[in-house]
């Protein structure tokens, strides 16, 4: 099988690299750039992507022999061949992923559940690890947004709130001085009024604290 070697992926010519779901970046040791690029592995590893219609997420694929010291690796790892890729299973069902690979021709079969993704390789054939549980369905449904309903909007309410307090507040300013220069015969009611207006003024301000809070809380769940 032929296999090209560089000391770095940026050496690759562009002119060689016929896998286009794949960069050379992504195929290199991830320790020291160096790229061994195995024909016949990356080949299967396109019909792969092919096969699945899914981008494949590649967590490892070539390894230099002291990254994969360096990374725990076992001694005589495919992944020093170019012949063994790790893929993170984030985006795919396992059970699916596995069927499709070993129809492809890969023959060997690592599981890693808690790290989330799978080993596969050129073989011999074999598998190790614990296998990924099931799953009831394989993703959850994707749904579109809902609309937001401005009735119901927290920062609508609170801006409102705020709004219609300040208004009032004003207004309450406005009618005590009326009263204190117009209405002698009730000016027991203007200091009941001075406390509305303060009253007013601080329904005011918690409308304007309830407003900045929730857009603080949406911009920290990504709505806005």
């Amino acid at each position: 099988m032929p296999t090209l070697t560089y000391p770095h992926w940026r050496n690759v010519p562009a002119n060689t690299w016929r896998w286009p779901n794949f960069s050379a970046a992504e195929i290199a040791c991830r320790g020291t750039g160096a790229i061994k690029i195995n024909t016949e592995a990356m080949d299967k590893l396109q019909a792969l992507r092919d096969r699945l219609s899914k981008p494949l997420i590649i967590r490892s694929a070539y390894r230099s022999p002291e990254h994969n010291r360096a990374v725990g690796g076992a001694p005589a790892s495919k992944h020093m061949q170019g012949t063994a890729f790790d893929i993170a299973m984030a985006n795919h069902d396992p059970a699916a992923f596995e069927a499709a690979a070993r129809a492809i021709g890969f023959l060997g079969f690592g599981y890693y559940p808690r790290s989330g993704f799978m080993h596969i390789d050129l073989g011999p054939t074999r598998s190790w690890g614990d296998p990924f549980p099931v799953r009831p369905v394989p993703f959850a449904p994707e749904l579109p947004p809902a609309r937001e309903i401005l009735s119901g909007s927290r920062t609508l309410r609170g801006g409102g709130a705020a709004g219609a307090a300040t208004v009032g507040a004003a207004g309450v300013e406005v009618l005590q001085d009326v009263l204190a220069e117009t209405q002698s015969t009730i000016q027991p009611l203007v200091p009941y009024l001075d406390t509305l207006r303060w009253v007013l003024i601080a329904i005011a301000l918690i409308g304007i604290a309830v407003t900045i809070h929730a857009r603080l809380d949406d911009w920290k769940r990504g709505q806005r």
